[in-house]
């Protein structure tokens, strides 16, 4: 449990990472900083396959289809969705949208792996999750207190920011569940070459994505340097930054820590990401974040740790907890 805590909170570390891109490349459409970091996953993970190719041939056609899956959903269009989001709301808001993220994966886990990870009961979890979500809550409120105090703020913008952060979310909630399914029911297989083949799998599908947005900034006439775009060196430098820290190395982390804990349980640390992004948020504003966005992170915190402490029930053959 412990160690799966460890990587688990790496993961999100590593993850927090993503939310900061889109802030410092934010003169960049949403397509480039998706296709671009996942082109970048997809060339890293290339010599790590090289390394690994005597587990990564002990995988089956079938299970390279699902890591295409898993790629393309949890991988290229979760982010297109979250950048999107980020550029047009500002970091705090999909942030604390992706932070329902625990509350939406423990409550879809316990409705469909109870077979599998033992059942968290309904009443000794429903402290946990009101914590988290009053935690986000508080956070989200000051966040939109500061948004209403700008006179340029576009309500349009800020509103479709919203549904994209949703979509995000729809994305990352398949992916755990999907992702731990595999795992768990391979459990001989190795983390780390999980995470090679995914990435792996993603490279095809960015470098068809940026080769098509390519194109259509050039049919359009789109003012718009190609293939790096005005800024390369910052372009470049960071889509391998966030490809090797927070598509790989946090996917290999979270791999780790979904061997280790159960899925109800796993996806509740993803709060860990949320923390992360919003550490990332602040030191990049140059403030310290105000009373209420404290309250509402030690809830987060403290919603996490009440958490690890409910143990799940075995569930009988008549489908009850025994």
């Amino acid at each position: 449990m412990a160690i799966g805590v460890m990587f688990a909170f790496a993961a999100g570390l590593m993850w927090g990472l993503v939310f900061v891109g889109p802030l410092m490349l934010d003169d960049y459409p949403a397509v480039m900083l998706s296709f671009g970091r996942y082109l970048a996953f997809g060339l890293i993970a290339l010599p790590l396959a090289w390394l690994d190719r005597a587990n990564l041939r002990q995988l089956s056609r079938s299970d390279w289809v699902e890591a295409l899956k898993l790629a393309l959903v949890g991988n290229v269009v979760y982010y297109l969705f979250l950048s999107s989001a980020i550029q047009r709301a500002g970091a705090p808001l999909p942030t604390m949208i992706i932070g329902t993220l625990p509350v939406v994966i423990a409550t879809c886990a316990n409705l469909r792996n109870a077979d599998r990870d033992g059942h968290l009961p309904w009443r000794r979890l429903a402290p946990s999750l009101g914590l988290i979500a009053l935690g986000i809550g508080l956070v989200n409120q000051a966040e939109w207190v500061q948004w209403r105090a700008n006179p340029d703020a576009d309500l349009s913008r800020y509103a479709l920011g919203a549904v994209l952060a949703v979509g995000a979310v729809a994305c990352w909630t398949w992916y755990p569940l999907r992702n731990a399914d595999w795992l768990r029911a391979h459990p001989g297989r190795s983390p780390r070459s999980w995470a090679t083949a995914q990435g792996v799998a993603t490279l095809p599908l960015a470098a068809l994505g940026f080769a098509l947005t390519w194109t259509w900034f050039a049919l359009t006439g789109a003012p718009w340097a190609m293939p790096f775009g005005p800024r390369p060196e910052a372009y470049v430098g960071l889509m391998l930054a966030i490809g090797l820290f927070s598509s790989w190395l946090g996917t290999l982390c979270w791999n780790e820590a979904s061997q280790r804990l159960p899925t109800n349980l796993a996806g509740q640390l993803i709060v860990f990401e949320t923390l992360a992004a919003l550490g990332y948020a602040f030191m990049l504003r140059g403030q310290w974040p105000g009373s209420t966005t404290l309250a509402g992170i030690a809830m987060l915190v403290a919603g996490v740790a009440w958490a690890l402490r409910v143990e799940p029930e075995p569930v009988a053959a008549d489908g009850h907890p025994g």
